[in-house]
């Protein structure tokens, strides 16, 4: 234990070091010790979905502070001009802070489109009207339109005509993120009578699951088509596509962005037994993956759900892609806030770790606990990064990377692995696309990434990957290019200092390249904190 104390690095009484000095994962495990402190630094991104509650500049500005990464718009609701609006505020908000100051932080913006639901119609001709279905009892479900605006606990209109097509008798239909599952009796043309299995109380336009069946819905409605042209328009940084299947589908979304949304980021949501069966062509074709675990725990097994997490988890670490565990930080099943939060983080640490980014749906649209749900979030990231095995996980992906002659490469498997021999506070390194504080990022370090860009679009989307700190330098580049990398250099450790994510004395990595452009990577150095 006592080598750990003469290093003179200020995370050695955090981040559960002992435990991550440890030789083998058992006494990894053994050496844990809940009087550590996590780090300051938080090396999981975090997605916070807008809603009413939270879309104003003065809630979006505490937002950004409590920690959110990246701003998701939900296109399942709201009229493109509630979103160009909530888009400005976040953008207003994000600008507040002054780019190229120490206190800035670029914030993503996120298009998760509807994609290929299927849903409930009103009940009784109201928006906000509720009917209760009761355990037993029997209930028909239309497709006649006559009752798209006239449901109740007897007749349920869905907008998908071809469901007496895929479904079976004996099969169930889930409504409303599973809180209501209905039995499959009888099946008509145009009409299925079921019975109800769970109940409760149903509100319009809820959303409808079918496990196992073979919905032949098309990846993209023309609102998605639409949704992702005003995207472009709005420059938004990244596309959460929902209910991708197979790679065709995101090929789908790529060509509706087109040439002049060829550097948005497509992140696949996989929330469906067929994308699961198929997530390797759909990793190929895609820039990342969310885990919809909500979705996935009813279209299969809710017992399964963690080993379908695990698999496309271990395929992204593998690739260097990035993966988002997308979760509900603190509603129950019954879909009540816990207003004490703290009693709900057990059940949350595995949720997020070891993904890139973590997203919470409900808490900051539904105005309950915005702010309580990111700080929470927060929390829960940091003390699960800590008790992570680190060197383990640095030793497998180098194992199982393939030899390669690109310097970039080559030079961040260096880094990380320096960072972890000198236990270093922070890995510097500069980049205009990205991809160098990417290829850091997948070879999994313990001390955060700092990476200095001159480009607002690679600042935001770093949030991708897991461990990056974008910084914005916004000063013109310098005719004597050493200097300019050395300015860039010292703006970082200022940041890392105001951030106290190091100190005077700790030691720092810093990857450079060795002459301007892109794709120079190739130079890694130890210094000293001044």
């Amino acid at each position: 234990m006592q080598k750990s104390k003469d290093m003179g690095s200020s995370i050695i009484h955090t981040q559960q070091l002992h435990a991550a000095m440890a030789d083998t994962m058992i006494e990894h495990m053994c050496l844990l010790d809940i009087d550590s402190e996590p780090a300051v630094s938080r090396n999981t991104g975090i997605i916070c979905t807008i809603g009413p509650a939270s879309r104003e500049v003065p809630m979006a500005k505490e937002m950004i502070k409590a920690g959110m990464n990246i701003a998701r718009m939900n296109f399942s609701h709201g009229t493109h001009e509630y979103h160009a609006a909530t888009i400005k505020n976040i953008r207003e908000a994000t600008e507040s802070y002054g780019p190229g100051s120490v206190e800035y932080r670029p914030v993503a913006i996120a298009l998760d489109t509807k994609g290929p639901e299927i849903r409930t119609g009103l009940i009784k001709g109201s928006g906000t009207a509720e009917v209760e279905l009761k355990k037993g009892e029997t209930i028909k479900i239309t497709l006649d339109d006559q009752f798209m605006e006239k449901c109740d606990e007897k007749t349920l209109w869905l907008d998908y005509k071809n469901i007496p097509k895929v479904v079976q008798t004996g099969s169930h239909i889930y409504i409303d993120d599973g809180l209501i599952s209905l039995k499959v009796k009888e099946i008509g043309n145009d009409y299925i009578m079921c019975e109800i299995e769970n109940g409760g109380m149903l509100g319009s336009k809820k959303g409808v699951n079918l496990p196992g069946a073979a919905v032949d819905l098309p990846a993209l409605s023309e609102k998605d088509i639409q949704d992702l042209q005003f995207g472009l328009e709005q420059d938004v940084d990244m596309v959460f596509a929902s209910f991708i299947r197979k790679a065709a589908d995101v090929e789908a979304v790529r060509k509706v962005l087109g040439e002049k949304g060829k550097d948005i980021k497509i992140i696949s949501k996989l929330e469906n037994h067929e994308g699961v069966r198929r997530f390797d062509e759909i990793l190929e074709a895609s820039d990342g993956i969310m885990v919809a675990r909500g979705d996935l725990g009813i279209e299969i097994p809710t017992e399964k759900v963690f080993l379908a997490q695990k698999m496309m988890t271990g395929r992204c670490l593998r690739v260097g892609k990035p993966i988002i565990c997308a979760t509900q930080v603190c509603i129950n099943h019954n879909h009540r806030i816990h207003t004490n939060l703290k009693t709900f983080l057990q059940t949350s640490n595995n949720a997020f770790f070891p993904s890139d980014v973590g997203k919470h749906d409900q808490e900051a649209p539904q105005g309950r606990l915005p702010l309580e749900a990111t700080r929470t979030q927060h929390m829960i990231a940091r003390e699960a990064e800590a008790a992570m095995f680190h060197r383990q996980m640095f030793e497998e992906l180098r194992r199982t990377s393939h030899l390669t002659r690109d310097p970039t490469e080559s030079v961040a498997i260096g880094a990380v692995e320096a960072s972890f021999k000198c236990c270093a506070s922070a890995i510097i390194v500069l980049t205009k696309t990205g991809r160098s504080a990417q290829m850091l990022s997948r070879y999994k370090p313990r001390a955060p990434i700092l990476a200095v860009t001159r480009c607002g679009q690679t600042a935001r989307q770093s949030h991708l990957w897991r461990g990056i700190y974008p910084i914005m330098y916004t000063k013109p580049a310098n005719d004597v290019w050493a200097e300019d990398v050395d300015l860039r250099v010292n703006f970082a450790l200022e940041v890392g200092k105001h951030r106290k994510f190091f100190k005077s004395g700790d030691v720092a990595i810093v990857v450079t390249g060795w002459r301007p452009g892109t794709g120079y990577t190739n130079t890694m150095r130890v210094v000293l904190v001044p």
